[in-house]
């Protein structure tokens, strides 16, 4: 019944390639994070306006973003868009369907981290002579960011597990993209994608362990 022959030689052989794919994965990750990050704030921003197209933009940005399948999303902006006439490389699609996706969940993020935040600080600000941007950028949006610092770890973390969606649009350039091609070729299916999977695990743990490090010093008062 189980006849399957373990190749782990012949798997970890083809490690360098997959380790490439890894550094292809944390590129896309980390600027749809910092993509993401800057759209969040402008829709934070949009929400923040009092004015109702801004709001309303931001709403259903969140909306889509919270409610669809980063799978559709990413779908969507590749084959969507090439129905327009807008034809995106694989690599630009996923890019951008992430960031969009990042974007959403970070948009809750510091509405909620907004909530912690006394409004006296705004007030303090003001009395202060800061106008409400200024107010906003050196005193509200610190705390913001602080106080979502370890959500902001966990988007990063989906974010490269997203990553993976890219198959969708033949991305294949990634960790997940790389090892379906050596897959391909050597069939070793188990030890190709468990040594995928252990890379991934790593990646996921050096950020989670480093970001709680990094927040236990920075965020100790």
């Amino acid at each position: 019944m189980f006849n399957y022959n373990f190749r782990w030689n012949q798997a970890l052989g083809s490690l360098p390639q997959m380790l490439e794919g890894a550094l292809v994965t944390m590129e896309i990750a980390i600027l749809s994070m910092a993509i993401g990050i800057g759209v969040a704030i402008l829709l934070t921003l949009f929400r923040l306006s009092g004015n109702r197209i801004l709001s309303a933009i931001a709403t259903t940005w969140v909306e889509i973003a919270r409610n669809t399948p980063a799978l559709f999303q990413i779908y969507m902006v590749h084959f969507g868009l090439g129905g327009f006439g807008v034809h995106l490389s694989p690599y630009l699609s996923l890019l951008i369907g992430i960031a969009f996706n990042n974007a959403g969940y970070l948009t809750e993020n510091f509405r909620g981290a907004l909530k912690a935040i006394p409004e006296t600080q705004t007030r303090a600000a003001r009395s202060l002579g800061m106008t409400p941007v200024q107010a906003f950028q050196n005193v509200i949006m610190p705390q913001m960011l602080r106080i979502s610092f370890l959500p902001m770890t966990n988007q990063m973390v989906w974010a490269i597990l997203m990553t993976s969606l890219g198959a969708v649009v033949a991305m294949n350039t990634d960790l997940y993209g790389v090892t379906s091609d050596l897959n391909a070729r050597s069939f070793r299916t188990f030890e190709l994608f468990a040594i995928a999977a252990v890379i991934f695990y790593v990646i996921t743990k050096v950020i989670t362990i480093s970001a709680r490090l990094l927040a236990a010093r920075l965020f100790r008062y």
